[in-house]
């Protein structure tokens, strides 16, 4: 069973049909008691850093995630919810939840790209930065679906896993051990979405 979080901070149902496309059982969770008996874990998340820590904080959810992460259980973050994994945010003040080591930073373009505008929104090609089986089988060039301001900085780059280019290079996706998140929505990426998230379930 494949637990994905709703805590308020975005639509889940297009994740939930994507994982029962790929004949997988996700089921939409809310507190913490269900991550215990999850096999795999999804963080989504869209809004503002502290609203979605805060919520997570306030349902206990954050210190669940953290103990099940810490066990071992495969935790995958999309959008904001692969900020959520890192220490802390430009976009607010509360401490993330701290399993990829890195700070969430807002786009900032030097003089030559300016006319760039934030958020970045729409499609973009990603590259592979280590062999992961996160990373298997998507091919040349895979594109995938981004809308967002800020993107993670990790503080060890061999966290980094798939980087895309903005203006600069930047990480489009992390993993850690069990823990991995993207920046892009894979819900909304079509086949590359969908083989992210079948090599997430297969893994």
């Amino acid at each position: 069973m494949i637990a994905v979080l709703d805590y308020g901070a975005g639509n889940i149902g297009s994740v939930l049909n994507m994982l029962k496309k790929l004949g997988s059982e996700g089921i939409a969770t809310t507190g913490p008691a269900e991550l215990f008996s999850a096999e795999k874990i999804i963080l989504p998340g869209v809004g503002s850093f502290d609203t979605a820590m805060r919520r997570l904080n306030e349902n206990g959810l954050a210190e669940a995630l953290r103990g099940r992460a810490e066990a071992g259980v495969p935790l995958f973050g999309i959008c904001l919810g692969m900020q959520l994994l890192a220490s802390r945010s430009e976009e607010g003040d509360l401490p993330g939840l701290g399993l990829i080591p890195g700070i969430v930073k807002r786009f900032r373009f030097s003089n030559g790209v300016a006319n760039l505008k934030v958020p970045h929104m729409g499609w973009n090609t990603v590259r592979v930065k280590k062999s992961s089986t996160l990373a298997a089988d998507l091919g040349a060039a895979p594109r995938f679906y981004f809308v967002h301001s800020y993107h993670l900085e990790c503080e060890q780059k061999n966290d980094e896993l798939l980087e895309a280019e903005y203006g600069y290079p930047f990480t489009a996706g992390v993993q850690r051990g069990n823990i991995a998140g993207v920046q892009f929505h894979p819900e909304k990426s079509h086949r590359f979405g969908m083989q992210i998230l079948k090599n997430f379930v297969l893994s």
